[in-house]
């Protein structure tokens, strides 16, 4: 796989990206990357030099298309940013890998031409946040977190659908968007029996968040990715398979490396809850009642017809956002958010099985560790709101004893982990659970 060139053009913010699968009928793509134009740009350059990184990581959309054995960087970058290539190319394709019982993608290693010497820094730490949005619980807390400490964040999003319109609404701050638009042909290849799968879709849309930032004179991009985000779904050919593996700390990590290291940027990018379980962002969100009418964090509900739908009600991010705002919230208002009350239903019984680790492994989804689900379900079995439902009754009954000693709500609800948090956004954090 090559990457012929790209093009960006300061007066209309339209960024054109070309891919090449090379072979016996090469297969040629582009895809366009349209960001907000600014009143005040910042600089070019530094915007020009996250596009070199966005190029390559936006290719795995492409790349899954042959999966070749060979990737050719385009020009000379630090070693942080080839690590970052390898990285998204081998570990943010591990489950299309993995479900494509396609093992060299795994060893796969980015060639780049030669490594170049680190950028100049360019001290962006004391500008306003850009706080990506993606219409869900974690966002939205962190939106509220950093404008109680009057940061003032300006919340952002690629290709905003409706919900996280409402959502930019509800919160009442000016929001920024960037456009992304897939090469048409993918999809007919794709409806023609292309390989397809899962991409690292963080990892590109939050470069396109660095690149808008940095054209707006803004500071460093804010992310919601939680603590149990890098923890994997499976282990394959003993490699990990992690659905959720860009919004992990690792590649959180990579990714700022590779940023600093080619841009300059001293504070480009972190994740703002990283120390946090997905049940601990649940208990901060429930403070939050303005967005219960526009709040969301089924994907598939994306994917329906009808615009104003938010949640499916039958897939595992449901059922795990269902259990995980039950323990903090009054049932009443819980069924509100959702439109209906999936502990009641029995036919989510076998999804509830799989978050608590009793069949299969953990889906291929963005939700919480098992341990989470379990201190969600002990701290549920306390509450008189809940005892007549009967999905929860079964849960109980089919949870092993060994299971119970496992689970311990201090450490589920006690921040911990590796975090890219900066001092002065640890204390906010700090000051905002405290």
């Amino acid at each position: 796989m090559r990457f012929p060139a790209y093009r960006f053009d300061p007066e209309t913010g339209v960024a054109e990206f070309d891919y090449l699968l090379d072979g016996p009928e090469p297969l040629h793509f582009t895809e366009t990357v349209t960001l907000p134009v600014p009143d005040s740009p910042g600089p070019v350059e530094t915007v020009r030099r996250v596009l070199d990184l966005l190029h390559v990581v936006a290719g795995v959309s492409y790349f899954k298309v042959g999966a070749p054995a060979r990737v050719e960087a385009p020009a000379a970058v630090p070693a942080e940013a080839a690590a970052l290539f390898t990285a998204v190319y081998t570990k943010g394709m591990a489950e299309y890998a993995y479900r494509n019982d396609l093992p060299h993608v795994l060893d796969l290693v980015v060639d780049v031409p030669s490594l170049s010497a680190p950028a100049t820094p360019v001290d962006n730490a004391d500008r306003r946040p850009l706080s990506a949005v993606g219409g869900g619980k974690d966002s939205i807390v962190t939106l509220e977190i950093l404008r109680a400490a009057g940061l003032d964040p300006v919340p952002f999003s690629v290709n905003p659908n409706p919900v996280i319109v409402n959502v930019n609404t509800a919160s009442g701050l000016p929001a920024l968007a960037a456009r992304r638009r897939l090469d048409p042909r993918l999809f007919e290849l794709n409806a023609a029996g292309a390989r397809n799968g899962h991409i690292p879709v963080t990892a590109i849309n939050s470069l396109i968040a660095v690149a808008a930032a940095t054209w707006h004179g803004l500071g460093p991009v804010v992310m919601s990715n939680e603590r149990s985000a890098s923890d994997p779904n499976l282990i394959w050919n003993g490699h990990e398979v992690n659905h959720q593996w860009s919004k992990g700390v690792a590649a959180e990590g990579l990714l700022r490396a590779a940023v600093v290291a080619h841009t300059g940027l001293t504070e480009p990018y972190f994740s703002m809850l990283r120390s946090l379980s997905e049940l601990h962002i649940a208990q901060l969100f429930a403070a939050h009642t303005r967005y219960d009418p526009v709040v969301t964090s089924c994907n598939q509900a994306f994917k329906l017809h009808d615009p104003t739908a938010r949640w499916c009600g039958d897939c595992p991010k449901c059922r795990f956002v269902f259990l995980a705002m039950a323990p903090f919230m009054p049932r009443e208002r819980l069924t509100g958010i959702f439109g209906l009350d999936l502990f009641a239903d029995p036919a989510q019984l076998p999804g509830y099985l799989e978050l608590l680790g009793i069949d299969a492994h953990k889906p291929f989804e963005c939700v919480g560790e098992v341990e989470e689900s379990l201190v969600a379900l002990t701290l549920l079995s306390e509450q008189e709101q809940w005892r007549d439902a009967p999905v929860l009754t079964a849960l109980r009954a089919a949870v092993p004893a060994s299971a119970w000693i496992a689970a311990s709500a201090d450490d589920v609800l006690t921040p911990g982990g590796p975090t890219y948090v900066p001092p002065a956004y640890a204390k906010i954090l700090a000051d905002a659970l405290a």
